[in-house]
């Protein structure tokens, strides 16, 4: 089985009218009966995101969509549903059905695809049962594929389409990679607490340490209770300290200053979104003024525990930090509200989230002009340590030095 996490993997989505064929055209794609096909219109009425392995394509999502023309006032919730998927994708599938004259909603469809700057192909269905008329006056010939679901006419065709037109962007791979070399020994502090999943890690402490040893360096774990010891015992000083940002504070006290410390949060903020503009925001931090509106997002649901970080811990720390008294409003999950006269968003590590997702969150605030940091930022900066923190990452620091200057 592919382990590979959903947010790492390449993003797929389909989009069309109701009974254009999308779900035929997952099964066709995927040579598996995925996607419940049906000939009543409206058979998907939310998207479906379906984790799996596409030869040539590798692990995907493939996410399933309700059809853009759909009616009532329930149809314009699906509809809307559906164009938020557009920013989670790395290339759009619009799905025609051969013959079909009327393009309405597919060129409003392409024109949100344009206007986000994401990739797209015309996928012209259903060509065993319609002659299809001529597109490429409408639509740019490199653009359009000819299928048919049903008969898999056309099928490896459009995956070699995808494929090619898939931006590769190593990135999304490397976490940490870039900042260390072969043979370095890495220390990793992550604390077993209430929160900690039974038996496991975190995800973001799974791909760190995996990221690690892909590039043959070595990581040692250590809760940080017992860091001090763990760094006694290493015979040469580690060239990295990576640690939870709940425990940034104690760590960093016992930390030797020569060694390098960041956090796993601040690690994901530059490889899941735009670390610089999160730096950006920690200037808001100090202007916050009684009765303010903060928003504190994560991109997962989960239980929270009494001492949760983004209800309890978060308020706490700033509190501490403004002396101000505060308003919040919290939210979790694939959605990003849009919430009225907020002056401070501070995200989760993004975890859950595919990079297209998180830097169009980053880019929603940049639109509003409302400043955006993420945990790791704001837990080290609060806690006074925030020059340290990032002192590992150039391009972060650079950023931080223009804005004191």
């Amino acid at each position: 089985m592919n382990n590979t996490p959903r947010s790492n993997r390449i993003h797929i989505g389909l989009f069309g009218r109701r009974n254009a064929g999308k779900s035929s055209l997952i099964n066709a794609l995927t040579n598996q009966k995925i996607s419940l096909v049906s000939e009543v219109p409206g058979t998907t009425t939310d998207p479906v995101f379906k984790a799996m392995e596409i030869l040539p394509l590798g692990p995907c999502v493939i996410i399933d969509t309700a059809g853009i023309d759909d009616v009532g006032e329930l149809g314009e919730k699906r509809i809307e549903r559906t164009y938020e998927v557009i920013p989670k994708t790395d290339v759009g599938l619009i799905v025609i059905p051969a013959g079909q004259t009327d393009l309405q909603e597919e060129e409003l469809l392409i024109k949100e695809f344009k206007k986000r700057k994401k990739t797209y192909i015309i996928v012209i269905n259903k060509v065993d049962e319609h002659d299809p008329i001529a597109y490429d006056h409408i639509f740019p010939e490199d653009t359009i594929r000819y299928v048919s679901a049903k008969t898999k006419e056309g099928i490896h065709d459009l995956k070699e389409t995808i494929g090619k037109s898939l931006k590769v962007d190593d990135s999304r791979f490397h976490i940490v990679a870039d900042l260390i070399n072969p043979g370095d020994v890495v220390v990793l502090v992550t604390p077993i607490d209430s929160a900690a999943p039974k038996g496991r890690l975190i995800l973001p402490q799974q791909q760190v340490v995996r990221d690690i040893l892909d590039h043959d360096a070595v990581a040692f774990v250590t809760k940080e209770f017992q860091l001090k010891q763990t760094l006694d015992a290493l015979k040469e000083k580690p060239a990295l300290v990576i640690t939870d940002s709940q425990a940034f504070e104690m760590v960093s006290e016992i930390t030797p200053e020569d060694v390098p410390l960041t956090s796993f949060s601040i690690l994901f903020a530059r490889h899941k979104g735009d670390l610089e503009e999160l730096v950006r925001g920690v200037a808001a931090i100090n202007q916050l003024q009684d009765g303010d509106k903060i928003l504190i997002s994560e991109g997962c649901t989960h239980h929270r525990q009494k001492d949760d970080i983004g209800t309890v811990k978060i308020p706490k720390w700033l509190k501490e930090h403004t002396g101000k008294d505060l308003e919040y409003v919290f939210s979790s999950g694939y959605t990003f509200p849009d919430v009225e006269d907020i002056k401070l968003v501070i995200h989760c590590g993004a975890c859950m989230l595919n990079r297209n997702e998180m830097l169009h969150r980053i880019e929603q605030a940049k639109e509003r002009n409302l400043p955006i940091i993420n945990y790791g930022v704001f837990i080290s900066y609060v806690h006074g340590i925030f020059d340290r923190a990032l002192k590992p990452i150039p391009e972060a620091r650079v950023i931080y030095e223009s804005m004191k200057q």
